[in-house]
């Protein structure tokens, strides 16, 4: 879950490796550092904290080196602290490291390793990579332009686990050496320069062409040339892919953060990804599926398979998916779902859904669909990462980069994106065209609702001011609007600390309402016009029991009986959650706003989660 960035070239590596991981900070910021090949070696620059710390580093000003790796972590082995940090050098500081990941055998390594000598400083697996290399190194009798790639692909047979590496060598002063299992890696490339990056936002402002490593895939980067092997070392030929997102989406364009930025982007970002797949055609188009009525029609089960706010897009599309398709649904988190042995086989369509499209998890769960022989479809925000090449097929939402830990836009583009899958689905199953019609009618006009439900923020902003300092809420909602529930109760954890909890308004009665007392906040969500009069006794249960009551709802309801209402705009219940929430959101991050929390980077969390 850690960010790690490359610079091979010209210019001073320091103050563009500080750059990337400045962009790359949501992705850990427990510590920060940067190595470069200077002339008289190697040399560390870190320090616990936030990436700026690097700036007040003595003699960090004073790095000449035009090769350099650079890391922001996200501590899993060894307390956050300056002799955890990375980058890590081996013993006799002819090489240093920098990983994302985690080496899950790193404890026998380091005994093999501490019993020929080596000594270690740290209490992180990622020591023992660069001891580790120079172990081989050493043994290695030949002195020729490989030697340094020989070293690390025996060093990366004896890892167990997942890893992303960078690493450079005072021996090859002119070359940086990287290599990928299961967790990201770009490289960009440049003119007479190279860049590397856990994601492609930290460097989309110097390239728009990007190679995409396969796992176990090295390449060896010079300030002209990359060359490509494979885990035999044999030459492979890569092309560069074009990513076309806007380098203007990883600013914040004047607002106060990104999560505000994203929250009010959803409008296009709905439109992008609506893109081409409805509109003017008679029917809704994949051109990347292929997928036919005999093979829908023998389908069995649809599991849907993600984590976080990915695995609540997922539940809103349970919905559509059963009720427009008429195929059973589950909904799984990633990281249950290998572990319980699922029934999977081929009459079943595994759906993951994954924002990076780099989630440990998912992607564990995805390979154990594919041994059971189930057809696989990935939906990811990034093309070309590990989900997508690893799934059957695979389609795309257009939310642009989504820097904010607290996931937005990429939640609303999921939840529309298999809205339209659903679409798909029963369109080839020839399944109930007036309400596919009436759905497809919806969809389009959502952005314009969703600019009419962004106008209501100063209302929102002026309840959470009341409620701000509150320790403890409750979000209710049925059916549809339950899933909704459960993905604002997350959004107010995640950036505000206060602890919430999510509850199917009908359960009630079975025992949460034990936790209602004299002015707790309760949230409701009510835009199903079939469950609307349930939802409001289960509310007046808590407002007779002395709670405040906070109700989202586009049903026209007795505003009276409840201390705010915020009324959206009517839609489809399909994509009614769409709309919902919105304001949750934003009620979320007003009030962590209020607080002086940090929104765009909540404690402990980090945007991707790629170790398991």
């Amino acid at each position: 879950m850690c960010g790690i960035v490359g610079y091979i070239g010209t210019q001073k590596a320091s103050p563009i490796l500080i750059n990337g991981l400045t962009r790359l900070e949501y992705r850990g910021y427990d510590s920060a550092g940067i190595s470069t090949i200077e002339k008289n070696g190697l040399s560390i620059m870190k320090d616990k904290g936030r990436v700026k710390n690097l700036h007040n580093l003595d003699g960090i000003d004073n790095l000449e080196g035009t090769i350099g790796i650079a890391h922001t972590r996200w501590a899993t082995h060894g307390k956050p602290s300056k002799e955890n940090a990375h980058p890590h050098m081996d013993n006799s500081k002819t090489f240093s490291v920098v990983h994302n990941g985690i080496i899950e055998n790193y404890n026998e390594l380091r005994k093999f390793l501490t019993d020929k000598g080596y000594t270690f400083y740290s209490q992180t697996d990622t020591e023992v990579i660069p001891n580790l290399v120079h172990y081989y190194y050493s043994k290695d009798e030949k002195s020729d332009d490989m030697k340094f790639l020989r070293a690390l692909k025996n060093a990366c047979s004896d890892l167990k686990g997942s890893f992303a590496i960078e690493i450079i060598c005072k021996d090859y002063p002119d070359n940086m050496i990287v290599v990928r299992k299961d967790s990201p890696l770009v490289i960009g490339k440049g003119e007479n320069e190279n860049y590397i990056s856990s994601d492609i936002p930290a460097i989309l402002s110097f390239t728009r062409n990007f190679y995409l490593l396969d796992d176990l895939e090295f390449a060896i980067l010079s300030r002209n040339e990359i060359k490509f092997y494979d885990k035999n070392l044999n030459l492979v030929d890569k092309q560069t892919k074009t990513i076309e997102w806007n380098a203007s989406s990883a600013e914040k364009d004047g607002f106060d953060d990104f999560m505000l930025k994203e929250i009010y982007e959803q409008p296009n970002s709905i439109r992008e990804t609506i893109g081409a797949k409805l509109g003017e055609n008679p029917k809704c188009e994949f051109e990347e599926l292929n997928f036919t009525k005999e093979y829908l029609s023998s389908i069995n089960k649809i599991y849907i398979v993600a984590c976080g706010t990915a695995m609540h897009a997922g539940l809103v599309g349970k919905n559509v998916l059963e009720k427009l398709c008429k195929i059973p649904t589950e909904v799984d988190i990633a990281s249950e779902f290998r572990y319980r042995d699922p029934l999977v086989d081929e009459k079943t369509l595994c759906i993951f859904v994954s924002q990076s499209g780099e989630t440990a998890d998912t992607i564990a769960a995805l390979k154990l669909c594919k041994e059971k022989g189930a057809r696989t479809l990935a939906i990811s925000n990034v093309i070309g990462s590990s989900i997508t090449r690893e799934a059957d097929y695979s389609i795309y939402t257009h939310a642009g980069p989504e820097i904010a830990v607290a996931s937005t836009k990429a939640y609303t583009s999921q939840v529309i994106l298999i809205n339209i899958l659903a679409i798909y689905f029963a369109e080839i199953l020839e399944i109930d065209s007036n309400s596919i019609n009436t759905l497809k009618n919806d969809i389009l006009e959502l952005p314009k609702k969703i600019e009419e439900t962004l106008k209501l923020s100063e209302v929102i902003k002026e309840f959470s001011k009341k409620v701000y300092q509150e320790k403890d809420m409750f979000f209710l909602g049925r059916g549809i609007d339950e899933t909704v529930a459960k993905e604002g109760s997350l959004k107010l954890k995640e950036i505000s600390y206060i602890h919430s909890e999510s509850y199917a308004a009908g359960e009630l009665k079975h025992g949460p309402i034990a936790l209602i007392e004299n002015d707790v906040t309760v949230v409701g969500i009510m835009t199903d016009p079939d469950l609307v009069k349930k939802t409001i006794s289960n509310i007046q249960e808590v407002i007779t029991r002395g709670a405040k009551t906070l109700i989202i709802t586009n049903q026209n309801v007795d505003k009276s009986m409840f201390d705010m209402t915020i009324q959206i705009p009517e839609t489809n219940t399909f994509i009614s959650p769409i709309l919902s929430i919105i304001p949750l959101q934003l009620f979320s991050y007003y009030i962590s706003k209020e607080k002086g929390l940090d929104v765009d980077k909540p404690r402990n969390l980090a945007k991707s989660v790629t170790v398991e």
